[in-house]
């Protein structure tokens, strides 16, 4: 048994971990080294303008030379210690490790399903995919969004407490929506997928942040799209490695 759940967890893991840092690469990453100008200061959104230092785009808007149209970012943002290649490496090898992980739990749960006379096959777990994503990026971004570099945010220990709170409440949720049979159950497993909402996630005061509100609405909507894909093809192939070791 461990060594089906071993086995269906990383080449399952390593195979969506790779799809969704090519992803990220493709779509995300050029948001954030663009945050990572403002957060560090290169860039400034809606910084004053000298006009002896400005000159005029092609919109007519005043920005200032060496800065490009995207926001005033800077056209060259400096790449962290190590390089492009030593950081691109450590994105893969992190996406990796992490859908390892979560193909773990993943896998766990089909035994559990299992020995309950549960059959598990691949779209079986395509929807176990799906499931995860909502739990664990869909539902909490509602009270905390994906962050983008250079975007304030509450202190760190209170998100990482309602994060585990909301996911942890829709796991359960959701494993009592799709195995309950009762309707009292059912009524139970709303009131824990809204209760964290109901509570709150933390928050500042003020809407404050020195990275354009549109890069970091971009960023977001991005990051929940590959997170998305990387927990469909997690379940199904986890789904799919785990019913063929089955027989």
């Amino acid at each position: 048994m461990f060594h089906r759940m071993l086995t269906s967890a990383l080449f399952a893991g390593f195979a969506a971990g790779l799809l969704a840092a090519l992803l990220h690469f493709a779509f995300i990453q050029k948001y954030v080294l663009l945050g990572e100008t403002y957060e560090s200061g290169q860039a400034v959104h809606y910084a004053g303008v000298d006009a002896a230092a400005a000159r005029t785009d092609d919109h007519g808007s005043r920005v200032p030379d060496g800065l490009d149209h995207d926001h005033g970012a800077a056209t060259a943002p400096v790449q962290p210690g190590g390089g492009a290649l030593g950081r691109n490496a450590l994105t893969v090898l992190f996406a990796a490790l992490v859908h390892a992980g979560y193909g773990m739990i993943m896998v766990a749960g089909f035994a559990v399903a299992e020995h309950f006379g549960h059959e598990v096959r691949a779209r079986d777990g395509l929807f176990w995919g799906l499931a995860g994503f909502v739990t664990v990026q869909l539902l909490p971004a509602i009270g905390l969004a994906p962050e983008l570099p250079g975007t304030l945010a509450p202190d760190v220990g209170l998100r990482q407490a309602w994060w585990l709170g909301t996911a942890a409440a829709t796991a359960t949720a959701l494993a009592l929506i799709a195995y309950g049979r009762v309707r009292l159950v059912h009524g139970a497993a709303i009131l824990l997928l809204v209760s964290p909402h109901l509570i709150g996630a933390p928050a500042l005061d003020g809407f404050i942040g020195v990275a354009p509100p549109e890069l970091a609405a971009t960023f977001a909507a991005r990051a929940l799209a590959v997170g998305l894909i990387g927990w469909a093809t997690l379940g199904f192939l986890a789904g799919r490695f785990w019913s063929r070791q089955g027989i």
